[in-house]
């Protein structure tokens, strides 16, 4: 088999981990960087894994769609995923427990709109992409901070579910539902490295919270973090296509044989 990795970073430790698998099983694996590519090759791979998520990167993924390549995830499904509001109201209309959101065309709009003092509120970017805005407002200092350095910045506003300060970062390839505590960007103090969970060590279901939103967004490869609001009942904060999934043993394996899988798969 080809497989092919849309990514300028090949080397990144899930990729290499599963490049190395399938290149001791006798496969092929090429990388194609959409940052330098002119468009899509004149002979595709049998499968393609998108890493990268710039508009370079979806528009080769679409062009490799419409020649009838597998592609892993969907372009859609990868620009659904960087819209928190699209997100939002998608897991929500699908029932699942995803936080509150309201959505603004800019952060100063949102700061002449929104009463404070209230409850504590997180401000995020409204597109999802490295280094954008994930904030805690629960004062009106605060707003006007981040008004002052964000003020065109489209943003989503939630409430702040209380919780523990840590996040259930959970990820999926295919089936394989991987789980790891990591110190919430929202809570003071360092964050450090994120701790590898067993499912065993999970509250009952949050597993099949995982796959069940895999399926609504129609995701192959993809992260669910989840907060618990106290009784162990999961709440979804973010839904992310293709992460690094750092730091998981057996994760590489399950790329590999998702990879595998897809491309055997009558086109």
């Amino acid at each position: 088999m080809r497989v092919c990795l849309v990514t300028p970073e090949p080397g990144h430790p899930l990729l290499a981990g599963a490049t190395a698998l399938l290149e001791a099983a006798g496969h092929r694996v090429e990388s194609l960087d959409p940052g330098a590519a002119g468009g899509a090759p004149a002979d595709p791979a049998d499968v393609y894994l998108l890493k990268a998520r710039t508009p370079r990167a979806l528009d080769l993924a679409r062009e490799l769609e419409r020649r009838g390549a597998p592609v892993l995830n969907s372009a859609a499904a990868t620009t659904l995923c960087q819209d928190r509001t699209a997100m939002a109201e998608l897991a929500l209309s699908a029932g699942l427990p995803f936080a509150g959101t309201r959505t603004y065309g800019s952060l100063a709009a949102w700061a002449a709109a929104e009463p404070l003092p209230g409850p504590p509120l997180v401000v995020k970017s409204r597109h999802s992409r490295r280094h954008d805005l994930v904030a805690l407002v629960d004062d009106g200092a605060r707003l006007r901070e981040l008004a002052a350095h964000w003020p065109q910045e489209p943003v989503v506003v939630q409430e702040f579910a209380p919780n523990s300060g840590w996040d259930h970062k959970l990820w999926a390839v295919g089936d394989r539902v991987f789980a790891a505590l990591r110190r919430s960007e929202l809570a003071p103090g360092v964050r450090g490295p994120a701790r590898p969970l067993s499912l065993a060590e999970l509250p009952p279901g949050w597993a099949d919270l995982v796959r069940r939103t895999g399926e609504v967004f129609a995701l192959d490869v993809y992260g669910v973090d989840l907060v618990d609001t106290g009784d162990g009942t999961p709440l979804i904060v973010d839904v992310n296509a293709f992460p690094g999934i750092r730091g998981q043993a057996g994760a590489p394996k399950a790329l590999a044989a998702l990879a595998l899988d897809r491309a055997a798969r009558p086109r």
